[in-house]
C-alpha cells in the first residue's frame, strides 16, 4: 500500500504590520507632561519667574561667575535678560562654538513697552537708565519695545526700582512667555481708527503677565491688538484687528498662527468677530489652547503657528469654543486691507484737533541721551505723550498746531527727521553681530551704511516712489526684522566674494509684504549678494522697478512678473 503523502505546509501567516505609533509632540492636554528636552526639564525644575529673587539677593553679589547657566541662558529671560555677544568673534564661527565661548559678561536688558505707550516722564527714565547703566545704548525694535546693551548683572537691582518706579517692567519682555503686545502707536486719536484696543492691552497686562499660569509655555508667544492694520498682525501667534460688524458696531476681528522663523507663516482668521470687553476672555482662551495643546517636544516646532497648521483654523476655534470660552463666537466679517503700509511718519491731524508728529531713526538705533532729549523737547510743546512704533519709529503725540514747525526743527537736529527720505523711512533692522549671539553679520551700521548710500546713489528717483519701497536687513535665518514680509529683505550668511574670500553677505527675499501684499515673495535661492555689493545691487533693482512699473504697480506686484534676470 502506498504510504500516505504528507500534505503541504502551509506557510506561515504574515504577522500583522504593527501600527506606526506617532510620536509624542509633548502635549500637555494629552497626558505627555514629562520634559522631553533641556528647555522643557528647566521650566519644569523651577518656575522662571522665581529668577528675580536670585538675581536681586545672589548673582548681582556674587557677580557674573556666582550664576548658575540654567538661570543663565535660560530663566534669565523671563526678565528681559540675555546674555551679549562677547566681542570680536567673527560670524563665521557662530554656529562652531558653545554658548559659553559666546558669552559676554554684559547683558542686553528689554524694557516692556505695551501698545508702544509712553509718557514724557518715563521715556527720561529710560534715558536715564541707559546713560547710568548701558553705556548710553538704545534700540527701539519691532515689537515697540526698548533695548539696552552693556547692562551688568550687579545694577540690575537699581535698574529695575528706577524703571519699576516709573511704572516700567521687564517682565516676560523674553521667554516662553506671553510677550509684549502690539498696539496701534496712535490708539485713540487717529482719525480713521475703528476701534481704541487700549483697554484691551491694559487689562490683560493687568490680568494676565506675571501669571504662573502662564509663564511656561512651549515657546514664545506674540500679540497684537490694533483698531487698525499698522501691527503687523498677520505674522502673530494672535491678533485682533479693528473691525465693523454690519450687526454689533466696532470690534475686533480674530487671528491666530502667524510667524516667521524659519518657517514663515501667515496668521489665519477665525472667521469670529470678538467685542473689546471680550478681549481679554478670548486671549486668555487662545494662549490656554496654546500651553495646553502646544508641541513641546522639538524646540522648532514648539510655536503656536504649527499647531494651526495641522488642526486649520475650524477646528482651533472649536477647540477654543468648547473646551475653554465655554460658548460660541459670534461670527463676523474680515478687516479691511490698507493699499499701503502705515508708518505714522510725517505730521497727521488727531480727532482732537491737535498733531502728532513721526520721526524716522535709523532702524531704531538712538541712545539714551537722544530719549531724554525728545522727552524734554515733547515737553517744550505741551506734550507729555511718546509712541514706539512696531516699525522702530518714534512719535510724539498731542502737539499744538503752532508748535508742530519748531519740533520738527527739534526732532530733526536729533537725528530724527520727520521727512525722511524712502530709504531711512523704510529700513529696519536686528540687533546684529554687534551684540547677538545668533547673528552672523552686522546689521545696525550696514543699515546706516546703506541708507546713506541710497539716498546718494537714488537722488533722481525719489521724486518718483510714491512710497517707501522697505529694507529689512537680519544678521540669521530667525527674522527678528521681518525679512520674509519686505519689499527687499537681506538674510545674513557668510558668502563667497568675486576673489574667493569669505565674507559678510546676506540671501535676498523680493516682493514679501503685509495687508494687500500679504506672503513672503520670491527668495532668489542662488542669488548671494556681498555686503560690499549691497548698495549697487539694490540701487539696480530699484531702476529696474522704476522703469518697468505699470502706473500704481507696487514693488511686490511687480517682482511677482519680473524676469528673474532684473531682480539679480
Amino acid at each position: 500500500m502506498a504510504a500516505p503523502t504528507t500534505p503541504p505546509r502551509k506557510a506561515p501567516a504574515a504577522a500583522p504590520k504593527r501600527a506606526h505609533a506617532r510620536r509624542g509632540e509633548g502635549q500637555w492636554a494629552l497626558g505627555y507632561r514629562e520634559p522631553l528636552n533641556p528647555n522643557e526639564r528647566s521650566k519644569k525644575d523651577d518656575n522662571p519667574l522665581n529668577v528675580r529673587a536670585r538675581i536681586e539677593n545672589i548673582y548681582a553679589h556674587t557677580g557674573f561667575h556666582g550664576i548658575d547657566p540654567a538661570d543663565l541662558r535660560g530663566r534669565f529671560r523671563w526678565y528681559g535678560l540675555y546674555t551679549q555677544r562677547k566681542p570680536g568673534i567673527d560670524g563665521g564661527r557662530t554656529a562652531t562654538l558653545e554658548p559659553e565661548e559666546l558669552d559676554d559678561e554684559f547683558f542686553m536688558l528689554r524694557v516692556r513697552i505695551d501698545g508702544g505707550a509712553l509718557t514724557t516722564e518715563q521715556l527720561t527714565v529710560i534715558g536715564e537708565v541707559s546713560q547710568t547703566y548701558a553705556r548710553d545704548t538704545a534700540d527701539i525694535t519691532d515689537r515697540q519695545n526698548i533695548q539696552y546693551h552693556w547692562i551688568r548683572i550687579e545694577d540690575m537691582p537699581a535698574v529695575w526700582a528706577k524703571l519699576e518706579g516709573a511704572g516700567l517692567t521687564t517682565m516676560e519682555a523674553c521667554g516662553d512667555s506671553p510677550r509684549v503686545i502690539l498696539g496701534s502707536p496712535v490708539a485713540g486719536i487717529a482719525a480713521d481708527e475703528i476701534i481704541d484696543g487700549t483697554p484691551a492691552i491694559e487689562e490683560i497686562k493687568r490680568r494676565y503677565i506675571g501669571d504662573p499660569a502662564f509663564a511656561n509655555l512651549p515657546r514664545k508667544f506674540k500679540s497684537a491688538i490694533s483698531g487698525q492694520p499698522d501691527v503687523a498682525h498677520e505674522v502673530h501667534d494672535v491678533a485682533f484687528v479693528g473691525v465693523e460688524h454690519p450687526e454689533y458696531g466696532p470690534g475686533f476681528d480674530l487671528w491666530v498662527g502667524g510667524g516667521l522663523s524659519t518657517n514663515p507663516m501667515i496668521g489665519q482668521r477665525l472667521d469670529a468677530w470678538v467685542p473689546i470687553d471680550e478681549v481679554p476672555e478670548v486671549w486668555a482662551g487662545v494662549i490656554s489652547v496654546f500651553r495646553d495643546y502646544g508641541y513641546r517636544r522639538l524646540r522648532h516646532r514648539a510655536r503656536i503657528k504649527f499647531l494651526v497648521k495641522d488642526w486649520g483654523a475650524e477646528r482651533f476655534r472649536e477647540v477654543l469654543e468648547n473646551e475653554y470660552l465655554k460658548r460660541k463666537l459670534i461670527d463676523g466679517p474680515a478687516p479691511r486691507v490698507p493699499e499701503r503700509p502705515v508708518d505714522h511718519i510725517g505730521v497727521h491731524p488727531q480727532r482732537d484737533g491737535n498733531f502728532y508728529v513721526g520721526a524716522a531713526p535709523i532702524a531704531g538705533r538712538v541712545s539714551g541721551s537722544t530719549l531724554v532729549a525728545v522727552a524734554k523737547a515733547a515737553e517744550r510743546v505741551g506734550s507729555n505723550r511718546i509712541r514706539l512704533t512696531p516699525l522702530q519709529k518714534l512719535l510724539v503725540l498731542d502737539v499744538p498746531r503752532a508748535e508742530v514747525p519748531g519740533l520738527r526743527a527739534e526732532l530733526a537736529k536729533l537725528g530724527l527727521p520727520t521727512e525722511p527720505s524712502p530709504w531711512r523711512r523704510g529700513v529696519m533692522a536686528c540687533t546684529g553681530i554687534e551684540f547677538c549671539k545668533l547673528a552672523i553679520v552686522e546689521t545696525k551700521a550696514r543699515a546706516a551704511e546703506l541708507v546713506a548710500s541710497l539716498e546718494e546713489r537714488l537722488a533722481d528717483l525719489t521724486a518718483g516712489i510714491d512710497a517707501p519701497i522697505s529694507v529689512h536687513v537680519n544678521g540669521c535665518p530667525n527674522s527678528c526684522a521681518r525679512i520674509q514680509t519686505a519689499d527687499i529683505g537681506l538674510k545674513g550668511q557668510i558668502v563667497t566674494d568675486a576673489s574667493g574670500n569669505q565674507v559678510e553677505g546676506f540671501q535676498v527675499h523680493l516682493g514679501g509684504g503685509l495687508g494687500l501684499d500679504a506672503g513672503f515673495g520670491r527668495k532668489l535661492r542662488g542669488h548671494k549678494v556681498t555686503g560690499a555689493e549691497l548698495p549697487g545691487y539694490v540701487e539696480r533693482v530699484v531702476r529696474h522697478y522704476v522703469a518697468q512699473r505699470e502706473p500704481g504697480e507696487r514693488f511686490a506686484q511687480w517682482v511677482a512678473r519680473a524676469e528673474e534676470a532684473d531682480l539679480q
